[in-house]
């Protein structure tokens, strides 16, 4: 019986978790999954010994302010599989939380995946070593990211990503106004502020103030916040209704993805969500703020290499989406991007061009690619996607 150990630390690792866990199951059905796991994870087989939830933190102030916790939940599990030893151990994402519980397990002798690579072309290059050295074998997103590996000496392979594979090549807009229970007519905003409390806390007053600016101006639009979790629903409601009760936004708890599909564009915080709204060919505005003392910090030590954040423009290698980051992510500067994306037929145009072209990158069947780095690397039979 093949026993895998396998820990997702927020929302979208539970998603990979979980087709990883299916397209393995496809090959060898009594395989059993044990670890840190969401919704969609446990939905699939996995058994839970805590929930993603425990470690959707953000930013090193944010990280710090939990660190007791995050050790101890770290050493909890690290015991649990030591003294349990899982034939493999699949680290998804949280790399601060993974990482180190890989290198410990790694030494002990037990093989080790970690599936998506952090963002070392962004910043802490010198954590390729750490990530290379740790795992037997990563597994990259995105296809620029195996070379960084491999010419340092690490097993890596690019998979794709499995939203790509499931996007309806049509997305019927209507259709999921419907299903959703949204206003059939008019023009529909996407609020996605994150699915960590840390960022929703610190990204939704500014999101609901940029709707505020924008209904002002186009008194007709409409908005809607697809809520990761009932928790983050409550918060959200509670910010709506200290900012302007009257604000018209509809919330949905999960459907995020039908939320991108039914809208005519979306306000984003970068990460995960840009490359969904990519895939769902929903013309977006970027905008992130973390911390100040975590931003000074990295800023300070001179950290930060790229010029871009949000996943559709580090693919494309140009601003294919307008990011404002820090000090640039106000009401008015977001409102003014998203303006012309409601009014200006040439910038969606644009948009969505390079989304499809984007997007066919990244089609390549990730679930079932993932899963041949997995057993290839147990030495079990492997059939590799098309």
């Amino acid at each position: 019986m093949l026993r895998i150990g396998i820990i997702a630390g927020e929302s979208s690792g539970d998603i990979l978790g979980a087709g990883l866990i299916r397209a393995i199951r496809a090959r060898v059905p009594d395989a059993q999954f044990e670890g840190i796991a969401g919704p969609e994870m446990i939905a699939a087989g996995c058994k839970p010994l805590a929930h993603t939830e425990a470690l959707a933190v953000m930013g090193i102030a944010e990280v710090l302010a939990h660190l007791p916790r995050l050790l101890w939940l770290r050493r909890r599990v690290r015991r649990y599989f030591l003294s349990r030893r899982p034939d493999i151990f699949i680290g998804i994402d949280a790399p601060d939380f993974n990482l180190g519980l890989e290198a410990g397990l790694h030494k002990a002798g037990i093989r080790t995946v970690h599936y998506v690579s952090p963002s070392i072309w962004a910043w802490r290059s010198r954590r390729v070593y750490t990530v290379g050295r740790a795992a037997d074998l990563v597994l990259t997103l995105l296809p620029f990211e195996k070379a960084l590996y491999e010419k340092r000496g690490f097993r890596a392979e690019f998979v794709g990503h499995p939203l790509a594979d499931i996007v309806p090549r049509a997305v019927e807009r209507g259709e999921l106004r419907k299903s959703l229970h949204l206003p059939l007519e008019g023009q529909l905003v996407a609020l996605l502020p994150g699915s960590r409390r840390t960022e929703v806390e610190r990204l939704g007053p500014l999101f609901l103030g940029t709707a505020q600016w924008l209904a002002e101006e186009l008194p007709e639009l409409k908005f809607v916040i697809p809520a990761a979790t009932p928790a983050l629903s409550r918060l959200i409601k509670n910010q709506v209704r200290m900012l302007d009760p009257d604000l018209p936004v509809s919330m949905v708890e999960g459907h995020a993805r039908d939320a991108l599909g039914a809208a005519d564009a979306a306000l984003i915080a970068s990460g995960t969500a840009t490359l969904e709204a990519m895939l769902w060919r929903c013309p977006m505005v970027v905008a992130y703020r973390i911390a100040a003392s975590s931003y000074a910090l990295v800023k300070g030590l001179g950290r930060l290499r790229i010029t871009h954040v949000s996943l559709p423009n580090l693919l494309a290698g140009r601003a294919v989406v307008p990011e404002f980051l820090q000090y640039r992510a106000i009401p008015c500067n977001m409102g003014t991007a998203m303006l012309k994306l409601l009014q200006d037929k040439t910038e969606r145009t644009a948009q969505l061009e390079a989304f499809a072209t984007l997007s066919s990158i990244l089609r390549c069947g990730a679930n079932e690619r993932a899963a041949d780095g997995v057993l290839g690397l147990l030495g079990k039979h492997a059939t590799a996607a098309g």
